[in-house]
């Protein structure tokens, strides 16, 4: 594990499983991990962010997974803990994205990416799922308040998923948006985790699971769960509250 950073700028983590693997078949895909936040925090994201720490768990469990079969893991860290909106600009963590892929293509050229984002996150992913070589988006208990723009998921594949006893983002708020996505043109699965509150502390294994088998499957390396590609053709509210299946 090893992380980039530039004066100034956020930091990408490096977790490479199995590097010999990897380095053999030359890498396939890349999931770019987004960790959550606040609405508005200018302080520093330091490693004993709780946000952060929860996605370095997850990437880590990801890419043991992942590396067999060429995908590599990137963790992004922002410079700042809020989404910290102003008017006439991209909300930080957005332009923090931008940066992330910029780096990545640099590493990894024509790879397609796969972005899995937690909370604001989420919120992050769906902003920049029409950034170039984005191919999916995996967004949990994702940040999605009213009147978040659909535009950037037009054309996109999306795998949402959200626990009913989420107390701090809104899981009917992600429903809505990707109510509101699908109408925009997005292919849109979404898995409603019942009981699941936001921090993914409990029934830990079903959001591994579903991330493992979500990001894999829309970079071409795994096989997408047949709910999820039924989802994908889907219209109405046919395939966006269905459980998880593992």
């Amino acid at each position: 594990m090893s992380e980039t950073t530039v004066s100034g700028s956020p930091g990408l983590t490096t977790y490479r499983a199995r590097r010999s693997v990897v380095a053999a078949g030359g890498v396939r895909g890349v999931a770019l991990m987004l960790h959550g936040g606040r609405q508005q925090d200018e302080r520093a994201v330091e490693r004993t962010s709780t946000s952060w720490w929860r996605m370095a768990a997850l990437a880590r469990t990801l890419s043991r997974a992942a590396a067999p079969r060429g995908v590599a893991v990137e963790l992004l860290r922002y410079r700042a803990r809020g989404w910290n909106a102003r008017p006439g600009h991209e909300p930080a963590p957005v332009v923090d994205g931008r940066w992330a892929l910029e780096q990545v293509r640099e590493r990894y050229g024509q790879a397609p990416i796969v972005l899995v984002g937690h909370s604001m996150g989420g919120r992050t992913a769906c902003a920049l799922a029409d950034a170039e070589g984005v191919s999916g988006v995996v967004a949990l208990a994702p940040w999605l308040p009213p009147g978040e723009p659909v535009a950037p998921a037009s054309g996109q594949r999306l795998v949402l998923a959200h626990g009913q006893a989420d107390r701090w983002t809104s899981s009917a708020g992600s429903l809505d948006w990707s109510r509101r996505a699908r109408r925009a043109g997005a292919r849109v699965a979404r898995y409603d985790l019942g009981p699941v509150g936001h921090f993914m502390l409990s029934q830990v294994g079903q959001w591994n699971g579903l991330v493992r088998a979500a990001a894999l499957g829309l970079l071409g390396v795994g096989t997408l769960p047949a709910e999820v590609v039924t989802a994908f053709d889907a219209t109405g509210d046919d395939g966006l509250q269905f459980p998880p299946t593992w």
